[in-house]
């Protein structure tokens, strides 16, 4: 929204230096002129020295409840969230989420204190200025990046940088000989606070490496890198050396393991497929023998076909009825008489005379072959 200025209206609060650029007696329009949130996350957060806001309409004050409807309507609501952002982790990145999502249109200044001012209050860090306002201009929440900012916020550095409000975790912040350098923002009613992210920040991270710092010595010696630029000992060296092979044994024992136990899951799996088939097998053959050799089995009624017939074949033939009976008995058929064979009455009367009669018989037998 333009905002309309003259001369008389200088005493009621534009800056003098503003209403001094103005012609007297004249009354000229002013827009908003302030950067625009990132619409793009093509190309990284610019820095503030690179795309300052040189807007000169007078900034008004704002309240919270006024900018979260959503007013001032012709420019975004200039949030601003301050940190050393070590070892950028997602705790970080959801603290300048809720601080760009505070407003309807918020416009994001991240400002990152040098290694000067932090080793000075805070202590050593692991990544230089450089590497952490290169990480925070590549958060996509991030609009502006203010480098080198000031460890207490000074009434000159926020309104140069035009800003609104501070966003900030809410649990008191005391150092640089103070109990909470946010103190007099809170006052100031410019102060918004945020919510930390348990179970992660930058000391959680340096403690874990500390406390583990021979695995993390024994990964970077397997990766390349020599035990003088881990400023490792000899000793120490050969130590975790021979660790790492200690570790590559057990490894390859542990894929031999997994391997047996593979081959022994299939082995089992084919057996029981095996035994499963056998009993089907089983099952079929004994089937078959019962019916072929059961007491109703189709052997039994073979056998008995065939014995039946072998009998038939064995069993002598009967004489014929026509043959003449004697008187004492007709029922009896005649026994049959044999003319070579002696008489029954008449047994010879002497040796030569049965002599005789063998002799006739052989020569009975000569005859009839």
């Amino acid at each position: 929204m333009p905002v309309l200025t003259t001369d008389a209206e200088s005493e009621t609060g534009i800056p003098k230096s503003l209403s001094n650029e103005l012609p007297s007696g004249t009354m000229e329009e002013i827009e908003h002129t302030c950067p625009q949130p990132r619409l793009t996350l093509t190309a990284p957060a610019p820095f503030a020295d690179e795309t300052s806001c040189q807007c000169q309409a007078p900034h008004e004050k704002l309240t919270i409840a006024q900018a979260r409807l959503g007013t001032p309507v012709d420019r975004p609501v200039r949030v601003y969230a301050d940190g050393i952002f070590d070892l950028f982790h997602s705790g970080h990145a959801r603290a300048l989420m809720q601080a760009k999502t505070l407003f309807p249109n918020s416009y994001l200044l991240v400002g990152v204190c040098s290694d000067d001012l932090t080793h000075k209050f805070k202590g050593f860090t692991v990544m230089n200025e450089t590497e952490r306002y290169e990480a925070l201009r590549h958060c996509r929440y991030v609009d502006e990046v203010i480098r080198d900012a000031p460890w207490t916020l000074t009434p000159e550095f926020l309104e140069k940088h035009k800003i609104d409000f501070v966003a900030h975790d809410d649990i008191p912040y005391s150092s640089a000989g103070s109990d909470d350098v946010y103190k007099h923002i809170k006052e100031a009613g410019m102060f918004v606070p945020t919510q930390r992210t348990e179970g992660i920040s930058t000391s959680d991270i340096i403690t874990r490496i500390v406390r583990d710092y021979d695995v993390y010595a024994r990964r970077n010696l397997q990766r390349g890198y020599t035990a003088k630029e881990l400023n490792v000992s000899f000793i120490n060296e050969k130590k975790y050396r021979f660790q790492n092979q200690v570790d590559k044994m057990k490894e390859k024992v542990k894929n031999v393991e997994e391997k047996s136990k593979e081959f022994v899951y299939k082995v089992e799996e084919k057996s029981h497929d095996l035994i499963q088939k056998w009993e089907e097998k089983s099952r079929e053959f004994i089937g078959n023998f019962l019916e072929l050799f059961g007491p109703d089995g189709a052997w039994k009624q073979m056998f008995q076909e065939r014995s039946g017939r072998m009998l038939q074949a064995l069993s002598p033939r009967q004489s014929p009825t026509s043959s003449p009976t004697r008187g004492r008995s007709p029922s009896r058929s005649p026994s049959p008489t044999f003319p070579w064979l002696p008489n029954k009455t008449s047994p010879p009367s002497s040796p030569k005379a049965a002599s005789a009669s063998i002799s006739s018989m052989s020569e009975g037998d000569e005859d009839e072959k």
